[in-house]
């Protein structure tokens, strides 16, 4: 647990009483007279005294404490860090350990601007502040992703959309942007395999990779060429042959060097039978949603005149987003299918407050379901819980381009890919009784719904992961 005095600030000595940690230097008689809403907006002790242990006053609490870190009242928010630190053990119960990464997050931000020049002295000095992300091996990841269907519904929605779409095609190129560095490919081989087991001839796979998400976990401990490697001799080993092409190309400028390249072998291979298949598993989200004023798109980028790698044009500028300008590169493509699958929940709010709101409302239910298959202490507990606390650390600590996980809901997803010119594609049954009987493999609490043509994975009612499939309209 983290230290942040010797003994509490005088303040809270005086208006502050727990049961639930012996580390309090004074506890105070239970009979005393409490002092009501010392600061404005903060609940009573009294309140908080009875309610420690609950999410709703956990989030109340991390709330003041950011409102306070943002105006600069270091003595309030240092109150507010020592209480959640008694409260909040990392090696807690699941509120308790959420609570705990959002308080390190707090802490890291009121380090990163600077004005808290007490907090951020507290935070330079934790001895074990920094979050130990894993790097796994391919066994490890796929082990991994095997423990709940936060991605395995992403792959079994997407596969069947992706096999329906392709019916008939001899060459299929996949373009596999995918946080889980093409985890779900061997399900897709091992599908088409089983689809096309006889007299007819399986198609031949091209498989085209961004590689440049090191800095995101989950995070290998090998080379994309490598990974490749083992994908083409998995492939082979059901008589599929694959053709696996890394691009290198980044999300922070919408994955422009990836578009170019897709653009030109689209064009020599505008008339034949290839079917292109755009995969996006958690991957989009980190493209910028912020709006920019960018040069208008060149139609003719290879024509003369100053263009960049998106084509374009110097001449004409207007306000748009990287995330607004890759989906309308992308509907140029011409794609046969755009499978689109993320975490359905809004983290783009320039408050940081807001987006603590948001986060902690929906980062409670990894920490929820971890305590329904994996054991205090496990590895592969420590494992996916760093990942959750860097994403929280990220929504939280850090601003501007450096903040990556820009999450959207899925309502504004769809609104994006329609104003792209895509249609959505409805999921058909089978995809459904997959993803159910998928569903069956795990916990009670996993559900899932239909909204529309799409459809979302929840956990005790609640949205976790959608799917949407999409096509040019």
């Amino acid at each position: 647990m983290m230290q942040f005095t010797e003994t509490p600030p005088p303040p809270l000595h005086e208006i502050i009483t727990t049961p639930y940690s012996n580390n309090f230097p004074i506890m105070m008689n239970t009979n005393q007279t409490y002092r009501t809403h010392p600061w404005p907006g903060f609940p009573s002790s009294k309140f908080l005294g009875t309610n420690f242990g609950d999410a709703n006053c956990m989030e109340q609490l991390l709330v003041h404490c950011a409102n306070a870190i943002e105006t600069n009242d270091a003595t309030l928010a240092q109150q507010i860090l020592w209480v959640l630190n008694n409260i909040a053990p990392q090696d807690g119960d699941s509120n308790q350990r959420l609570t705990c990464a959002f308080l390190r997050a707090l802490i890291a931000r009121a380090a990163r601007i600077g004005n808290c020049k007490v907090l951020a002295a507290m935070a330079n000095s934790q001895a074990n502040f920094t979050i130990h992300t894993h790097k796994f091996s391919v066994v490890e990841l796929a082990s991994f992703i095997d423990l709940t269907p936060w991605h395995r519904f992403g792959f079994t929605t997407a596969n069947a959309a992706i096999l329906e779409a392709v019916e008939g095609y001899s060459v299929v190129h996949i373009v596999d942007l995918s946080l889980t560095h093409c985890m779900q490919i061997p399900t897709l081989v091992d599908a088409i395999a089983r689809r096309h087991d006889g007299n007819v001839s399986p198609p031949l796979l091209k498989l085209t990779v961004a590689g440049t998400m090191e800095d995101v976990p989950p995070m290998l401990d090998l080379s994309y060429e490598e990974l490749g490697s083992k994908l083409v001799n998995f492939a082979r080993s059901r008589n599929i042959i694959l053709e696996f092409r890394v691009i290198p190309s980044s999300y922070t400028d919408g994955f422009a060097n990836l578009i170019q390249q897709l653009r030109v072998q689209n064009l020599v291979y505008a008339e034949s039978s290839e079917a292109l298949v755009v995969n996006c598993h958690m991957m989009l989200h980190y493209i910028s949603e912020e709006a920019l004023t960018l040069p208008a798109i060149n139609p003719n980028p290879s024509s003369s005149g100053s263009t960049s790698s998106y084509g374009f044009d110097a001449s004409s500028s207007s306000s748009s987003s990287l995330r607004t300008v890759f989906l309308k590169e992308l509907r140029g493509l011409e794609p046969k299918i755009v499978v689109l699958v993320d975490e359905d929940v809004d983290l783009t709010s320039n408050n940081p407050v807001c987006r603590l709101r948001s986060a902690f409302n929906y980062l409670w239910i990894p920490y929820d379901t971890l305590d329904t298959f994996l054991p205090r202490g496990s590895k592969q507990r420590q494992w996916y819980e760093a990942d959750v606390c860097w994403k929280i650390e990220n929504v939280i600590a850090y601003e501007g381009f450096q903040r990556v996980e820009r999450l959207e809901p899925k309502c504004r997803w769809v609104q994006r890919m329609r104003n792209a010119n895509f249609r959505s594609v409805s999921f058909g049954e089978d995809a459904v009784l997959e993803v159910k009987a998928m569903l069956d493999e795990h916990a009670t609490g996993w559900g899932l719904k239909r909204e529309e043509e799409d459809v979302v994975l929840t956990w005790k009612g609640h949205n976790v992961v959608f799917a949407t499939a999409w096509m040019p309209a």
